[in-house]
């Protein structure tokens, strides 16, 4: 990895939501689907799924923090998923769909709990913030398919029921930021 490109470690639920959304972030180079935050050595998908292994469905980012700052990805994270909700997002059940920040280094999880502790103070939610902030461990990436989901899939009924309306919601809040 080039010294000018850093990267961040979300999980927001589905990983399909939020690799689908940062994919067309300005200055993210990369968005890979993968696990993290568990027990299990080189997790599959269907291991991840039946919650068993401690971990996250996560996106890795790679971007360029001269034209994204992490606190803009921050904000971005904040707004594709419902922070307030333990170990689900809407129909997806699990621990695996926690909502979670892996940190790469002690300035991300300031940030992180900065941005948490200032949209608490804001009551930004209608509940707690309950988005866990631990250091990144261990990151196994997704199965292929996974990679690039929603763009290869619109069809998918999930991707159409849950992906799409998150995704308009998206470009209209952050149309400044996109490619």
């Amino acid at each position: 990895m080039s010294n000018n490109l850093a990267q961040a470690t979300l999980g927001g639920g589905c990983f399909w939501c939020v690799e689908s959304a940062f994919l067309q972030v300005k200055g993210v180079e990369k968005v890979q689907s993968g696990y993290t935050g568990g027990h299990t050595e080189n997790p599959t998908y269907e291991q991840v799924c039946r919650g068993d292994t401690g971990h996250a469905e996560v996106a890795q980012l790679t971007y360029n923090p001269e034209i994204i700052s992490y606190r803009q990805i921050l904000e971005i994270f904040f707004t594709l998923h419902d922070p307030t909700q333990v170990n689900r997002q809407g129909n997806d059940v699990g621990t695996q769909y926690r909502t979670s920040i892996f940190y790469h280094s002690d300035e991300q999880k300031q940030q992180a709990e900065q941005i948490i502790a200032e949209l608490e103070a804001e009551d930004a939610f209608a509940a707690p913030i309950v988005t866990e902030v631990s250091p990144l461990g261990k990151f196994y990436l997704a199965e292929d398919y996974h990679e690039n989901y929603f763009a290869r899939n619109p069809e998918n009924p999930y991707c159409q029921a849950v992906i799409s309306p998150k995704l308009a919601k998206f470009r209209k809040t952050f149309s400044g930021l996109l490619k």
